[in-house]
């Protein structure tokens, strides 16, 4: 009997029961739809800052699933930018790796209808990794792995010497055979639901794991690809990968599971779709701050503001991290201390602003109830 899923003679034809799934699409199909309608009602500006959200959250959190930790400020800057998006606390100098995985995730979400190919592939990989290093150690990019001296090519969890293996990939040498055949699958084959192509395709893909590093975040790319296909819709509204931050230790385990089991996948389906149950369910707290700015700047309308107070509450609306002092207006807004003491002092006595306990040098501001 064989290892590992992708040592089964019949391999890579996945099956599965209908009857456990189909319920379960359904659900979700019925909850896609109800957010889509949702979104679709609320106008261009609002979907749009919905987008952003989003895509910022997933960026970060499909980087700390494989324990990189990403500058929340700088992922939503470089995304803003790339989308000609006018945000308040634009970030000007952005690391290159956010760059990368911001670009990466764009590329898979904005052109969802583009086929996926070796070199599409390659591109995100190198983005991934612009120094060709992953951590301290040198690997190739832009390439699949090729060193046949490190097979068998073994995916792993955990920190730097308490690692736990899950499975081990198909061996290098039979790479190109197995990216044709998947890439053909996903290209080309249109008998499978959208939504369950996502989660096969994000299987398969692991599974072969092609990469010296970076499997994991191109899967989730390839992920978002798909469901955005499902969607029709560049923008996102809900996170996969959110969810899978929040379910790791079960996103390993069922991978593990599935990997070392036989051609039905019905459990990984299950995981899978109930994952992305939870996902579409959780949008109603990017959707609430969405509409709470709205609602702020609704009743704001007829108030006379400058542009450096509408872009210092931008800012404190979108959950600025720390407290917001004088200095802080000052250097953000790239004013004059008493300019910016001004600007501060008219919303206060607007009462657009509040100020906090702590007095002199260390007083701070936040938001008013408006």
């Amino acid at each position: 009997m064989p290892t590992y899923i992708h040592q089964w003679p019949s391999w890579p034809h996945f099956t599965w029961d209908k009857d456990i799934i189909a319920p379960l699409l359904a659900d979700v199909k019925y909850r896609q739809g109800r957010l889509l309608g949702r979104m679709e009602g609320l106008g261009f500006t609002l979907k749009e800052e919905a987008n952003l959200q989003t895509l910022t959250i997933d960026v970060i959190k499909s980087s700390e699933i494989e324990g990189e930790i990403l500058n929340p400020e700088q992922v939503r800057s470089s995304i803003a930018k790339r989308l000609g998006l006018d945000v308040a606390g634009i970030v000007e100098v952005i690391d290159r790796n956010v760059e990368g995985v911001v670009e990466m995730m764009l590329d898979a979400t904005q052109h969802y209808q583009e086929l996926l190919t070796d070199e599409r592939l390659f591109g995100w990989h190198a983005a991934l990794f612009p120094s060709g290093r992953s951590g301290m150690y040198k690997i190739v990019t832009g390439q699949y792995r090729n060193n046949q001296k490190e097979d068998p090519m073994q995916v792993v969890s955990g920190a730097l010497g308490r690692e736990q293996v899950h499975f081990e990939a198909p061996g290098s040498e039979k790479l190109e055979q197995e990216m044709k055949l998947f890439l053909h699958w996903l290209n080309h084959e249109t008998r499978t639901d959208a939504i369950l192509k996502a989660a096969v395709a994000h299987l398969w893909f692991v599974t072969i794991h092609p990469f010296d590093d970076g499997n994991g975040r191109i899967a989730r790319a390839i992920t978002d690809m798909l469901l955005s296909r499902a969607d029709m819709n560049p923008q996102r509204f809900y996170s996969m990968s959110s969810q899978i931050r929040a379910e790791r230790k079960a996103y390993y385990d069922i991978l593990e599971s599935t990997q070392k089991d036989d051609l039905d996948i019905t459990g990984w389906l299950q995981w899978f779709l109930n994952c992305l149950t939870k996902a579409l369910e959780n949008t109603a707290e990017t959707l609430a701050s969405v509409l709470k700015k709205a609602r702020f700047w609704e009743i704001l309308a007829t108030v006379n503001l400058n542009d450096r107070q509408r872009k210092m509450l931008n800012l404190m609306l979108d959950n600025f991290e720390g407290k917001i002092t004088s200095a802080k207006w000052a250097k953000i807004t790239r004013s004059s201390q008493d300019t910016a003491g001004r600007d501060i002092n008219d919303l206060l006595v607007k009462g657009v602003l509040l100020k906090e306990n702590a007095g002199g040098r260390s007083t701070s501001y936040l938001l008013a109830e408006v």
